[in-house]
């Protein structure tokens, strides 16, 4: 039964203090009717006795302490989940706002969901294309896999994310069941725009579930919207067998609610004011995603976060750095060149790249090119240092050609702008292509027959 109480007895910003409740649970959700007739919504964060303290999802300003009253509903948030939802706009708590009309939900769900038990998960080890050669030649993707983006302030980490939204696919007989859940948090109305009208001038929209949470909504509704999200992509994954990409941005702005939240509750704060469960509060987000034994489903996923200050030391990126299985790191001085996208390919890694690679996945030659690029890059990037402290005529020949490759490689293998969607054969072509430049006798990294298959002869 669910009881109605008038013991509202303090208001602190966003927290409520009510007395004399009885059986009201962490998490639970709150409904405050004022006198009015409106209706404010809110969660349990603590119960201490017969006291609890709410948090407002909307603004406190114009509630009575004594002519309002609250009901607790006996369930936690939950999210009406559907096949219907593909295609679709909501905002951070997971209402529609495309203008269509509310989902027939065949189900609700708790968004705070569990980790995938260890035991229950599969390995993941198969190829996602993205259609960006730094990610799919040399820091590939695989289904199951959590791999962020680390990116800068200033930096085009929302055209990156736009761009993997629209072309990102699996190959093979899955290409058709394939669906993003793009969660935009704390972002500005302008950036939510050019999401939304960049997936309907696409076509991305048909595929996409979209949940934006806007940069003046409430911090609540900031820590609500990546568990709506990874709610969404758990029912299409599990129960309707898709392979689903979820792509968060930002995680630095859901950092800041969470800090916010923390300090309103006058909780202990741990490093740069942060909570000391920041860790395990990602943990918990990130550890859903994966492939479960028996499940033909998978969860991918791509967190986006901001650097402050482009400090990868700082809390944000630093704590839950080996929770994922690598990362993607945005350059500013790439950017600076005018490379876009601008990863800085020789810091960025993805644990299980090995795993999605090869016959039967990409081709026989991607594991020997995406070392032999890695090296030749590496060695490039150096000579050009030496380069510019001791003059070109300190240099061999072949140190030359490595300085010339790592413009190259900068200038039309990192570089491809936000409309190119290159497949992997295509991407693979051009390792090639670029490795031509340098002599046959450096290409120590991969298998001889491979040079003579894919190696472009050069003319005379």
């Amino acid at each position: 039964m669910i009881r109605e109480y008038r013991t509202i007895q303090e208001i602190n910003g966003p927290l409520m203090l009510v007395r004399q409740v009885q059986g009201v649970t962490y998490d639970e959700l709150g409904e405050i009717e004022l006198p009015n007739g409106d209706l404010r919504h809110c969660k349990v964060l603590e119960v201490n006795g017969d006291n609890a303290v709410v948090q407002l999802f909307e603004p406190s300003a114009g509630i009575n302490l004594k002519e309002s009253k609250i009901r607790f509903l006996g369930h936690p948030l939950q999210l009406g989940v559907s096949g219907d939802m593909l295609g679709r706009v909501f905002n951070g708590m997971g209402r529609p706002i495309d203008g269509g009309p509310d989902i027939l939900a065949e189900e609700f769900r708790d968004i705070n969901g569990l980790a995938m038990n260890p035991a229950a998960r599969d390995y993941p080890n198969e190829f996602i294309q993205t259609g960006i050669s730094t990610i799919d030649g040399l820091n590939t993707l695989v289904r199951g896999q959590k791999l962020p983006i680390f990116s800068g302030s200033g930096l085009p980490h929302a055209n990156l994310a736009a761009q993997i939204a629209r072309q990102a696919r699996v190959l093979g007989d899955d290409a058709g069941n394939f669906a993003v859940v793009f969660a935009a948090i704390g972002i500005t109305f302008e950036e939510a725009d050019f999401f939304i009208q960049d997936f309907r001038r696409t076509g991305a929209i048909d595929r996409t579930v979209l949940f934006t949470n806007l940069a003046n909504d409430p911090a609540v509704e900031r820590i609500a919207t990546p568990r709506m999200a990874l709610t969404a992509a758990e029912y299409l994954a599990f129960e309707k067998g898709m392979h689903v990409l979820v792509i968060l941005t930002d995680i630095t702005n859901y950092a800041e609610a969470l800090r916010e939240v923390s300090a309103a509750k006058k909780e202990v704060p741990g490093r740069r004011g942060y909570p000391g469960y920041l860790y395990t509060d990602l943990a918990t987000m990130y550890e859903r995603a994966g492939r479960r034994l028996g499940c033909p489903g998978s969860i991918t996923m791509i967190p986006i976060l901001t650097m402050p200050e482009d400090d990868k030391t700082h809390a944000i990126p630093a704590l839950p750095g080996y929770i994922p299985e690598g990362q993607i790191i945005l350059s500013r001085e790439l950017y600076r060149k005018g490379v876009n996208p601008p990863v800085d390919v020789l810091p960025s890694l993805s644990r299980l790249k090995d795993k999605g690679i090869g016959v039967g996945r990409t081709r026989e030659d991607h594991s020997g090119t995406m070392n032999q690029l890695f090296a030749a890059y590496a060695t490039g990037k150096e000579n050009k240092e030496l380069m510019s402290i001791l003059g070109e005529a300190a240099l061999s020949p072949t140190d030359l050609l490595y300085a010339k490759f790592a413009d190259e490689f900068e200038k039309r293998y990192v570089s491809q702008g936000s409309d190119e969607n290159r497949s992997i054969e295509e991407t693979l072509d051009l390792g090639w292509e670029l490795l031509s430049i340098l002599p046959t006798s450096e290409l120590k990294r991969i298998k001889p027959e491979y040079i003579e298959k894919y190696l472009p002869k050069k003319e005379g």
